[in-house]
């Protein structure tokens, strides 16, 4: 009884591990690139607003060589791809997502995102990065090949990196560890009567306001102190939270501030000039009522998506679909960005939204592509179409920024040939073919 019920579960675990793997995409990372290659043809947009017509890219191990605006490509010994009436984007860069971070959301023990506590800065998302994630696959396939895994949750929530989408393991996919620490300023809730519930008394206005500026003294003297550690020669102890923050103070690594409304994007910013930086605000729902401001402080931005609804009642309805529009329009280094990670492969159509709503589409471009790649500091490896750079880039049989003609044909990330290949497109062809034999 014993062994044949051992051989039931053994036999009910080969099964259910069966299936899991028949219900799965398995894709292998592409192999290194071997061969010289030259793509010509094809409208390429470069990334940083130049669109170059009939050009033709020249790139080996994994670098771009040339981009011309003809096909006199100067050596024999290439591979060609012909891409006449196409278009090549550089690859796009997801900002601020848990992608990678986050698997099955019901399921706790997927979710790698968030720890316990208020201040987390020695948390690097990095190591948490999920390479067998099926979610990077359904990404590419929309021509977003880059994305930078960010911790979330507490005050100060640890350092993310920049990944490319195509990696066997987290070292092998990072661009750059730790680009950027993360945190969020303390704000008074906004909602009526208080904070409360069952069992919990209502909290007065005041009480609230009290309760958010014992938060950022607390954040201040976090920062203080940290700062002093990282003043000091070879401290005795290692406080490894603080050890995490030497890269900010000296500038190695950027520091993101999540703020949204006008008053606390001029704190923010504030706060963090005292200690010698300069932030990348996230969110900035209302950084369009602060441009000067912003302008003065030379700061980036990192905006939202425009399919949103504004946060205050008497907002401009259409405000979410504008605010990338006004504040690049004005002159400011603005990335787009989609918060989570499930509808991450909608990037580039938010930007193209963006177009709709009073944006060059060569700029909307960039707040997916160049400008990402300056605020995580990687624009001199990649982020645009030009010399010296990764070859990290996609074919689009139409505009990439428009989901009725977005079909991605061919990428390459650093020059490697991917699959793009998921298990959206396999399932879509399993019951296709299921039905198809069904009418015959």
């Amino acid at each position: 009884m014993h062994t044949n019920m051992k051989t039931y579960l053994m036999s009910l675990a080969f099964s259910a591990s069966s299936l899991m793997c028949f219900a799965q995409a398995n894709i292998s990372p592409a192999k290194k690139q071997t061969k010289t290659i030259a793509i010509s043809g094809a409208t390429v947009h470069v990334g940083n607003g130049t669109v170059i017509e009939n050009g033709t890219i020249l790139f080996s191990n994994g670098k771009i060589i040339s981009v011309m605006a003809n096909d006199q490509v100067p050596q024999d010994d290439v591979t060609r791809i012909v891409a006449k009436g196409k278009h090549i984007y550089p690859g796009f860069i997801a900002a601020t997502t848990n992608l990678g971070l986050a698997e099955t959301e019901s399921i706790k023990a997927t979710l790698d995102f968030q720890e316990i506590g208020d201040f987390n800065s020695h948390i690097r998302s990095i190591v948490a990065y999920n390479t067998d994630s099926k979610v990077p696959a359904t990404l590419r396939s929309n021509g977003v090949l880059m994305a930078q895994p960010t911790p979330q949750g507490g005050t100060v929530s640890g350092s993310s990196s920049v990944v490319q989408l195509d990696a066997w393991n987290w070292e092998d996919a990072a661009i750059k560890t730790d680009d950027a620490m993360h945190m969020s300023w303390p704000v008074t809730p906004r909602f009526r009567g208080g904070f409360g519930g069952f069992g919990r008394p209502q909290m007065s206005a005041e009480a609230l306001a009290e309760r958010t500026q014992a938060a950022i003294a607390q954040l201040t003297s976090f920062f203080a102190e940290a700062k002093a550690y990282s003043e000091m020669g070879k401290p005795e102890v290692i406080n490894t939270r603080f050890e995490a923050m030497k890269k900010v103070f000296s500038g190695q690594e950027k520091l993101f501030i999540s703020a949204d409304s006008q008053k606390d994007i001029v704190a923010a910013v504030n706060f963090a000039k005292k200690f010698g930086i300069t932030p990348v605000i996230t969110g900035a729902d209302e950084a369009y009522l602060v441009i000067d401001f912003l302008k003065e402080n030379n700061i980036s931005l990192v905006v939202k998506q425009p399919h949103a609804l504004p946060n205050n009642n008497d907002d401009d309805v259409n405000m979410p679909y504008k605010n990338a529009a006004v504040l690049a329009n004005a002159g400011l280094n603005v990335v787009l960005s989609i918060d989570g990670y499930w509808q991450q492969r909608n990037l580039p159509f938010m930007a193209g939204t963006v177009t709709a709503w009073g944006l060059d589409k060569e700029k909307a471009l960039s707040t997916i592509t160049l400008n990402a790649a300056k605020v995580m500091g990687v624009d001199k490896t990649t982020g645009s179409i030009e010399a010296g750079k990764d070859a990290t880039f996609f074919i689009s049989a139409g505009d990439a920024l428009d989901m009725r003609t977005n079909k991605v044909e061919q990428a390459f990330i650093q020059g490697r040939d991917i699959n793009l290949d998921n298990l959206h497109k396999q399932l879509d062809k399993k019951f296709s073919d299921k039905y198809t034999a069904e009418k015959k």
